[in-house]
């Protein structure tokens, strides 16, 4: 068995399977509800920008991601 944390949330991910419950993004690995958070968090940003660049959106991914381990989460919160 295979076991995984999240760099964010510091969560223990049993048996994990890429791209479905953890994600590998700017050299790190995060869970899948920390990923829904910084997709939240920046989708709009990335709407307002034109036109787009992938390494603008690679830079922004990377620091966004750097800032949420520093504090240990997302600063967002996800209402549906």
């Amino acid at each position: 068995m295979k076991v995984l944390s999240c760099d964010v949330c510091q969560k223990v991910l049993e048996s994990p399977i890429p791209d479905r419950t953890y994600y590998h993004m700017a050299h790190r690995e995060i869970c899948e509800s920390c990923h829904d958070k910084l997709e939240f968090q920046i989708k709009p940003t990335v709407r307002s920008k034109t036109p787009f660049n992938y390494d603008w959106y690679l830079k922004l991914v990377g620091e966004s991601i750097e800032k949420a381990i520093q504090k240990g989460k997302f600063d967002v919160k996800i209402t549906y």
